[in-house]
């Protein structure tokens, strides 16, 4: 028996893929299986090659693996592009529709199954992912049963006879693939999982989930690839707790009805990726002048223009940080996982409150898209913090003609919010330089103050943010300190054992703040290194260029990957090696 196994479905786009790989996993999940899925997919509705790729194993897994076990084949070309990674000994199921054979010199063994004749002899060629479905549980040795909850979960509305048709399609890829195997198949058995509950979904789910849970109740958004997930998912859910989402006509209206929202004391968000967010550029200067809370998520892509659409890439960095004229105060966020995903989308807008200020949540494809065993979420962690704003607090009376002082300057920079009604609240509201109350003012004595104020909101953020960088230092005196952002967490936390078995010494900082800058926690873990390596996907190594100029190293070896693919952890490893 194994511990752990990789499993890919691949075929044309729009025919069942995606729906193989849910299905599959997600009665492994329910089993207390640790997965870890990736889908390639083209941009574009149907055609053109799509795989599912997803990890099984007994222990957490946060990385696609380096290679593939099963390789469950719907089209040729799905065997064509994929045979490279398979395993020696590896399994190939693939529809006997289309004569499946493998390349000269492959080690794999090949099994040919009649998915859509099996299927097509049941009613209908449609269930022949289940019947894959069935063979791939075969090759596993799992009991067909295990897929009837999931099954009757996706086809229940249906009726019963739907679900059972499907459930004869998963017996009957089993029965085949049972027979046609007749013991030429390797162990690739799995150990027993632990059978805990845990919840297995995607970054951009928990980034909804999160918002949900951290009061947000409106969503303006335009439609994009990797961020749509958070819209579709909130219009599900947000009108059951008194909330709504409006589809705008583009970015610009998304991300200034939200500052509109939040002006009026309701928490808002937008999501969008690389092309919206260049679009909102404005519209958070806006928020930053008028220090009106504004929460963003950036799912970053394949850029510039309309690039990789659907594939994954760390090339915002520095629009995120620096895109806006002028200066103003904005935090941005970059969680490495699921899980913290949930958690920083919560505190993202706890710290737009507080600080009144623009607050970008910034994730990549793969933590968008990809989905993970997600171990259960604490809601007793969970706290709404409104910083300077009390919706109930009775304001002292004005002298008349006199407007409350919104932009009072203070020792934090920080003034007391109103939201409009509150008596005694008047005051004016507008993008150009103004004074404590709001009216417009070119005074260079007030525009110095002003701006003073503002850029002083954040000098406790970070001593206040519970993990800047999350560390895993276990020498004081390490070969090398692997720095990444967002989705590499996980491919570094694989391809250190291997370093750490050739020798070296590794230590590893996920940074999750990426402005204001974490400088002291990154300087005191570079101090303890010899070499500093950061591992990005883009071509011009932003977070490299952002250490050197926030912090005292001077050298710095940048791994770099723009191909529209994750890192995989022998490539981390290797490149790793090379550079030391």
């Amino acid at each position: 028996m194994i511990n752990q196994l990789s499993w890919k479905v691949g075929g044309q786009q729009g025919e069942g893929i995606e729906s193989t790989g849910e299905i599959f996993s997600m009665a492994l999940n329910r089993q207390g299986y640790f997965l870890y899925g990736y889908r390639h997919f083209s941009s574009r509705i149907k055609g053109g090659h799509t795989n599912n790729k997803i990890r099984v194993s007994i222990k957490a897994t946060n990385s696609i693996s380096d290679d593939l076990d099963i390789l469950v084949a719907f089209d040729q070309e799905t065997i064509d592009v994929n045979h490279h990674e398979l395993s020696l000994g590896a399994v190939v199921i693939g529809d006997s529709k289309f004569t499946p054979s493998l390349p000269e010199g492959s080690h794999a063994k090949l099994f040919s199954v009649p998915f859509t004749k099996i299927a097509t002899d049941l009613g209908t060629s449609l269930m022949k992912n289940m019947v894959a479905v069935g063979a791939s549980a075969a090759v596993i040795g799992l009991n067909p049963e295990m897929f009837k909850s999931v099954v009757e979960q996706i086809f229940s509305k249906k009726g019963a006879t739907v679900v059972e048709k499907n459930m004869d399609a998963i017996r009957a890829g089993m029965e085949y693939f049972q027979k046609e195997a007749s013991g030429n198949v390797g162990d690739f058995s799995l150990e027993k999982a632990d059978g805990k509950h845990r919840m297995f979904m995607i970054g951009n789910d928990a980034i909804a989930l999160g918002a949900l849970t951290g009061g947000a109740r409106f969503m303006p958004a335009y439609p994009i690839t990797p961020a749509s997930e958070i819209m579709e998912y909130l219009i599900r859910k947000l009108p059951d707790y008194g909330g709504t989402v409006i589809q705008t006509e583009d970015e610009i209206a998304a991300c200034t009805m939200a500052i509109g929202a939040n002006y009026a004391g309701v928490r808002s968000l937008t999501a969008s990726a690389g092309p919206g967010l260049s679009l909102m550029m404005e519209g958070i200067g806006l928020s930053g002048m008028t220090e009106t809370p504004l929460v963003i998520i950036d799912t970053q892509r394949g850029g510039p223009s309309t690039g990789l659409p659907t594939k994954q890439e760390q090339s915002d960095i520095f629009a995120v940080i620096f895109g806006t004229h002028g200066e103003i105060p904005k935090v941005v966020l970059a969680p490495s996982s699921v899980e913290e995903a949930f958690y920083d989308t919560i505190e993202a807008f706890n710290i737009a409150e507080e600080y009144q200020v623009p607050v970008i949540l910034m994730t990549d494809l793969a933590l968008s898209l990809g989905k993970q065993t997600v171990e259960p979420l604490d809601f007793e962690k969970v706290e709404i913090r409104r910083g300077k704003l009390d919706p109930e607090e009775v304001l002292p009376e004005q002298e008349k003609g006199v407007y409350f002082k919104r932009y009072d300057v203070t020792e934090d920079g920080i003034s007391k919010r109103v939201i409009p009604g509150m008596p005694n609240g008047l005051h004016h509201v507008t993008g150009v330089e103004h004074n404590e109350q709001g009216k417009p003012s070119e005074s260079p004595e007030n525009r110095k103050a002003q701006m003073d104020k503002r850029m002083r909101k954040l000098d406790t953020l970070i001593a206040n943010f519970p993990v800047p960088v999350v560390k895993d230092e276990k020498h004081d005196n390490a070969d090398v300190l692997i720095l990444g952002v967002n989705s590499t967490r996980g491919t570094i936390q694989e391809a250190i054992p291997m370093l750490e078995k050739d020798g070296v010494k590794v230590n590893h900082g996920q940074i999750r703040l990426l402005h204001p800058f974490p400088t002291d926690e990154l300087e005191s873990m570079i101090d303890k290194a010899k070499k500093v390596i950061v591992i990005e996907n883009n071509a011009t190594g932003q977070v490299a260029q952002l250490l050197k100029m926030n912090t005292r190293l001077n050298k710095v070896e940048s791994i770099l990957k723009y191909d529209g693919n994750p890192f995989l952890p022998s490539e981390i490893h290797n490149r790793c090696k090379e550079v030391l």
